[in-house]
C-alpha cells in the first residue's frame, strides 16, 4: 500500500504594533466604530499620496533580524492589482520583487530534536478593509478601519510535515514577535492570520505535489484540524486515481472540511509593478546596526539565564518565559523579595489556574511586582498562612490591589498565639471523641481530620506548623 507524506508551508500575516497606519496618519486602534479610523488616503481617494511610516519599517526589520534573515538594503514597494470591495483603490501596496528581508530560519523542537524551518521572505504590505455580511438584510457592509493597517507577511519554505510541527512553528514565531514588541499577535482580533499551503506526495518522493491554499486561519485548533482534514482529502483523491487541482480553499470548522473558493491565481494575474508614488527604501548599515543592538533578550536566552541565575528547572523556566510579560513580572518580583522559586511556584500554580478560569492571556496580566513581592514576604514572615494566601493572591492577581490592606480589611492575619491555639484545640479534642480514640489506637489518618477541624474552627487562619505541633502534644 502506498504511503503519503504531507508537505506544508505557511504565509503568516501579522499586524504591526504602530499607532498609525502604514501610509497615512489614521489610528490603528482595534474595536472602534466602523469607518472612524479612515481618511482619503486609506480609502483610496483620487489624488491622494502615501507616506511611509518609519516605525512600521523598524518593526519589520526587527522581525527580520530576529528570524535570521538577510536584510535587503534597497527594497521597493509594488502594486498588487485586484478588485475587491474592501480594497477601494483596486490595488494593494506590497513588496514582490525586493522584499525587506529574505532567507531566514526558525528552529523548532521536533520530538526532542531541533528542526530548522526556512523562511523564504518577509515583506511589508498594507491590510485591506473588512466585509461584514448581514444575512438578515442580505447586504454586505464595508468597514475601512483596517484598511492600511501595516502588516508583515512571513513566508516559510515548505519544510513542515505535520500539524504538530506547524503549531510549534507558529507558537515560537508568535512568542518571538511578542518579545520584540512587533505585534500583539492576537488571533481573535485578526492581528495574526495564517494561510496554509499544503500538498501531499508519496513517501520518498522528492518532487512537490500540487498544492492548495487554505486562507485566513485565525485559531491554532482550527489550523490543526484544517491540516488533518485537507491532507486526508488529497490522499483520498490520489488513492482513487484522481488529480489534485491547484486552488484556494477555506476551512469550514463546523463541517470539518475545506471548501473550494476559486482556482489559484498566479503572480502574473495580479499585474505587479513598482509603485510610482513610493521611492525605493534605502536601509543603511547604521540603521541595521542600531536595531540589532536594540534586540531584547529572547525566550531561549532568557530560559538559559533563569536556569543559571535563579536555579529554575528547564520546565519551570519554560513556563515562566512563555510570555515576555510573565518573565518580566517573575524577575522583577524575584529581585524585590529574593525568593525566585517561591515566585515561580505561585505563578505556575495559582497564576496559571486564575488565567485559565478567567480567560486571561499571559500578556494581559496586570499585576505590580511590588504587590506580588509584598505578598511573598507576608507569607515568609508568618503574617498570613498559605491557605489564606491563596485568597489574597487571587485578589492581588486579578485586581492588582495591595495585599497588606486586603489582609487587614478582612482580618486574615495568621493566629500564632499559643494560648488561643491551645484553647481551640482543646475544644476540638472534646468535640471529636471518636477520631481522638481512633488516633490513639494507631489510625494516623484521624490526625489529619482533627487538624482540619481545628483549622475550620479558626476559619483557616491558624498557623499550620503550630497547630500540628500542639495538637500532637495534647493528644499524646
Amino acid at each position: 500500500m502506498k504511503k503519503y507524506e504531507t508537505v506544508i508551508g505557511l504565509e503568516v500575516h501579522v499586524e504591526l504594533s504602530t499607532y498609525s497606519k502604514v501610509f497615512c496618519g489614521c489610528s490603528t486602534r482595534f474595536g472602534k466604530r466602523p469607518n472612524i479610523n479612515s481618511c482619503p488616503v486609506c480609502m483610496g481617494m483620487p489624488g491622494t499620496l502615501p507616506s511611509l511610516n518609519k516605525k512600521a519599517v523598524d518593526l519589520a526589520l526587527l522581525a527580520g533580524l530576529a528570524l535570521n534573515c538577510d536584510i535587503v538594503q534597497t527594497c521597493m514597494f509594488d502594486r498588487k492589482n485586484y478588485f475587491y470591495p474592501d480594497l477601494p483603490k483596486a490595488y494593494q501596496i506590497s513588496q514582490l520583487y525586493l522584499p525587506i528581508a529574505r532567507n531566514g530560519s526558525l528552529s523548532i523542537d521536533n520530538k526532542g530534536t531541533k528542526k530548522l524551518i526556512g523562511i523564504h521572505e518577509l515583506h511589508i504590505e498594507e491590510d485591506a478593509g473588512k466585509l461584514i455580511h448581514d444575512s438578515d438584510s442580505n447586504i454586505t457592509l464595508v468597514d475601512y478601519n483596517r484598511s492600511g493597517v501595516p502588516l508583515i507577511e512571513i513566508v516559510s519554505r515548505p519544510d513542515m510535515r505535520s500539524a504538530e510541527e506547524v503549531l510549534e512553528y507558529l507558537d515560537k514565531l508568535r512568542i518571538i514577535l511578542r518579545y520584540l514588541g512587533v505585534s500583539d499577535c492576537k488571533m481573535q482580533e485578526g492581528s495574526m492570520r495564517v494561510d496554509i499551503n499544503l500538498s501531499v506526495r508519496e513517501s520518498g518522493e522528492t518532487m512537490l505535489g500540487t498544492r492548495t491554499e487554505i486562507k485566513n486561519m485565525n485559531s491554532f485548533k482550527a489550523i490543526a484540524r484544517a491540516i488533518e482534514g485537507e491532507s486526508k482529502r488529497q490522499i483520498d483523491i490520489l488513492k482513487a486515481g484522481g488529480q489534485i487541482v491547484q486552488e484556494t480553499r477555506r476551512w469550514d470548522d463546523n463541517r470539518n472540511e475545506s471548501i473550494r473558493m476559486r482556482s489559484k491565481e498566479e503572480a502574473q494575474d495580479y499585474r505587479y509593478f513598482p509603485d510610482p508614488d513610493i521611492l525605493p527604501l534605502e536601509i543603511s548599515d547604521r540603521w541595521i546596526h542600531n536595531l540589532r543592538s536594540s534586540l531584547p533578550e529572547l525566550r531561549e536566552e532568557k530560559i538559559l539565564r533563569f536556569k543559571n541565575e535563579y536555579d529554575l528547572s528547564e520546565y519551570d523556566a519554560g513556563v515562566i518565559t512563555s510570555s515576555r510579560e510573565m518573565a518580566d513580572l517573575f524577575e522583577r518580583t524575584a529581585i524585590l523579595c529574593n525568593k525566585p522559586k517561591e515566585v515561580a511556584n505561585w505563578l505556575m500554580v495559582e497564576g496559571m489556574r486564575l488565567m485559565k478560569e478567567n480567560n486571561i492571556d499571559p500578556w494581559d496580566i496586570d499585576l505590580h511586582p511590588e504587590h506580588f513581592s509584598k505578598l511573598i514576604s507576608m507569607i515568609e514572615e508568618g503574617i498570613i498562612n498559605r491557605v489564606k494566601a491563596k485568597d489574597v493572591f487571587e485578589y492581588v492577581f486579578l485586581q492588582d490591589g495591595d495585599p497588606e490592606e486586603y489582609v487587614k480589611k478582612h482580618g486574615l492575619e495568621m493566629i500564632s498565639d499559643d494560648k488561643v491555639l491551645r484553647t481551640i484545640i482543646k475544644q476540638v479534642i472534646n468535640d471529636n471523641a471518636g477520631p481522638v480514640s481512633d488516633y490513639r489506637n494507631g489510625k494516623t489518618k484521624a490526625f489529619g481530620y482533627l487538624v482540619g477541624q481545628t483549622m475550620k474552627s479558626m476559619k483557616g487562619k491558624g498557623d499550620p506548623t503550630l497547630v500540628n505541633a500542639i495538637l500532637k502534644e495534647m493528644l499524646e
